[in-house]
């Protein structure tokens, strides 16, 4: 959420144990900023899930697989790394 958003006051109910979970695990003493991460997060996820379907609803052609099994060539320029003996690659 953007600070300076306007704001809407409401009362609602939820469940007390599982706010004071969502509190402790977010590091958060304020419950209505619980309450908007929780917010942001389902719309993020939502949006996420619609697009996801979308994607599903139409089946990638054949160039589009053969494209994603193309081989990537990547080079960093950094040839003076030894990734292998950094990190056992």
């Amino acid at each position: 959420m953007l600070k300076g958003m306007p704001r809407l006051k409401t009362t609602i109910s939820v469940d007390e144990d599982t706010l004071m979970s969502a509190c402790e695990l977010l590091g958060l003493s304020s419950r209505s900023e619980v309450v908007d991460v929780a917010l942001d997060r389902l719309v993020k996820s939502e949006r996420l899930l619609r697009d996801l379907r979308a994607y599903l609803a139409v089946p990638p052609t054949e160039y589009e697989i053969a494209l994603g099994q193309l081989a990537v060539g990547f080079d960093l320029g950094d040839d003076e790394f030894d990734y292998d003996a950094l990190y056992g690659i």
